[in-house]
């Protein structure tokens, strides 16, 4: 088995206030890993730290980036395991998004659709959840019976499937983080 890693956030961004007002959960961002340390993840969000409507697939990380603009930032890390074949199939779809990260945009009018439950067909564009649920489910990792665009961040925060390692202050996660493989 392999451990896969799930990062739930709150900024504290207009644009996360904003839709907090409407969600009304904790978290409305939600990133996935490949390893622990949290130093590489994916998700759409965010091209540019300072430009919100400047979107996209992202590769970030906990100490760059949005993250490290906002100081403040609440995480959520949850972890669950998946078989070896589910691990690779996994990591190749991830791999395409990379490989042609160029070609998508990030799905605000599908996000906003999504909120009232009506699915908007953009080409190459998604919002974090919807991305986070699409590669789940095309590597044969179905958590939820609704469509990718229907699952929202804190979904995974709600589910028992997931183990939660840490919830607080995203600044103090390499502390944990550097806690935790000193009791390894």
């Amino acid at each position: 088995m392999r451990k896969v890693y799930i990062l739930l956030t709150d900024t504290g961004s207009l644009f996360t206030r904003l839709i907090k007002r409407f969600t009304k959960s904790p978290y409305n961002h939600v990133s996935i890993a490949f390893d622990e340390s949290l130093d590489t993840l994916y998700s759409f969000g965010r091209k540019h730290p300072y430009n919100p409507f400047w979107g996209g697939f992202v590769k970030e990380s906990i100490n760059g980036g949005t993250f490290k603009r906002f100081k403040n930032t609440t995480c959520m890390v949850l972890q669950f395991e998946v078989g070896e074949k589910e691990y690779a199939q996994l990591e190749k779809n991830i791999g395409f998004f990379l490989e042609h990260k160029e070609d998508f945009t990030y799905n605000l009018t599908g996000m906003v659709a999504a909120y009232f439950n009506v699915k908007v067909n953009r080409k190459n564009a998604y919002f974090c959840s919807e991305f986070v649920a699409d590669v789940l489910y095309a590597s044969n990792l179905r958590f939820w019976e609704v469509p990718p665009h229907k699952v929202r961040p804190y979904d995974f925060g709600e589910d028992d499937r997931f183990v939660c390692l840490y919830e607080g202050p995203l600044r103090d996660y390499n502390d944990y983080f550097d806690a935790y493989i000193k009791t390894i």
